[in-house]
């Protein structure tokens, strides 16, 4: 399977969740389905769903009780977005030939496309590697910063 071309709403929503877990990192406090669902806009029953995925997936920790709730498994700059994406998204790491439809192996011009699909499939996973859930609560903040200077 290959990674998408689009985001997806449910890729989408579970990083907006991570970024509030690492926001909060530095805190060891966990954080209720509620807190996050209300800071980021994503209906609950939604979000319960999408961090057991990643709970099971070994991004995050549920911690039960009074003061129970979310937290990320690891440190934020050791979490890269790839991961995310096939947690949630259930995907493959690398594309497999044999996914291709049939008529492709056959032919000359077919072994050229997958060629070329499976290139920009591995320059895909090497962005999305690159990049941390540190790195998107960086990036957070300093657009926080600048808006707030642009309202002073």
């Amino acid at each position: 399977m290959i990674l998408p071309v689009e985001l997806s709403c449910k890729s989408e929503y579970a990083l907006l969740a991570l970024i509030e877990l690492a926001a909060h990192y530095d805190t060891g406090e966990p954080l209720q389905i509620r807190q996050i669902a209300a800071q980021q806009n994503i209906p609950d029953r939604y979000l319960e769903q999408l961090l057991a995925t990643l709970r099971r997936g070994g991004i995050i920790r549920s911690q039960r009780g009074a003061k129970g709730g979310y937290t990320l498994a690891r440190e934020p700059w050791k979490i890269n977005l790839l991961e995310v994406f096939i947690c949630i998204e259930g995907l493959e790491t690398q594309p497999n030939a044999q996914d291709s439809d049939a008529k492709s192996d056959k032919t000359l011009e077919g072994a050229v496309i997958l060629e070329i699909w499976q290139e920009a499939h591995r320059a895909a996973s090497a962005i999305l590697q690159k990049y941390t859930l540190q790195e998107l609560r960086d990036r957070r903040d300093s657009r926080r910063q600048l808006d707030f200077m642009y309202y002073i």
